[in-house]
């Protein structure tokens, strides 16, 4: 009997806020690298570990987001977090990733630094069993899959080590270029600069 291919999900977590073009890169990166068949962006309602910073209204980051990834097949907005009461961890998250695509294998695609700070998450251990964890590793970062192999044991066995270009866009940094009064040309896509102007957000 020939070996039963599982499909490969990917799950890109953010506040999305606003997305840029850095989000959009990174989830083709790892889409190819991983042979992903989609990759799922997943904007946070209520992310606990942002509870004192201002977010735009999900309505608005949901928006953008759906414009952004318009046209990629393999990029799908999931309301998974939107759509349920919080608070909002990533464990719980996955888990219903997991209840909907029971056939998959799932990878959460992340940073270096969100690799250095895994400990400090909600249930980590937990959590790793449910995924493995695709860390975007820039060319100056010295994260490794071991890192944290003391303290979470088996880690660096679910852990898969990606090349990713060195892109030094943030959502912070564009929010405080509209502030400012200045372009955001060529650091979100067309559709969003349009969006955000539409609906005045963010500026003065």
């Amino acid at each position: 009997m020939a070996d039963v291919v599982m499909e490969r999900i990917g799950i890109l977590g953010g506040t999305f806020d606003p997305p840029h073009l850095g989000h959009l890169i990174l989830g083709e990166y790892a889409a190819d690298a991983l042979a992903l068949s989609q990759v799922l962006f997943v904007p946070a309602a209520d992310p606990p570990h942002k509870q004192d910073e201002f977010k735009l209204p999900v309505i608005h980051r949901l928006a953008m987001l759906e414009r952004a990834l318009a046209g990629n097949e393999r990029f799908t907005v999931s309301r998974i977090d939107i759509d349920r009461p919080g608070p909002h961890y990533s464990l719980d998250m996955v888990q219903i990733v997991k209840e909907q695509f029971p056939q998959a294998e799932l990878f959460f695609v992340m940073g270096g630094d969100s690799l250095r700070g895994l400990p400090k998450w909600y249930r980590p251990a937990d959590f790793i069993q449910h995924c493995k964890l695709a860390v975007m590793r820039r060319p100056d970062d010295d994260v490794r899959s071991d890192m944290h192999e003391t303290v979470l044991p088996g880690l660096a066995a679910r852990v898969v080590m990606l090349d990713a270009p060195l892109i030094d866009i943030s959502s912070t940094q564009i929010t405080e270029r509209l502030e400012a009064g200045y372009s955001i040309r060529y650091l979100v896509p067309e559709v969003v600069r349009a969006y955000i102007e539409t609906n005045q957000l963010y500026g003065k």
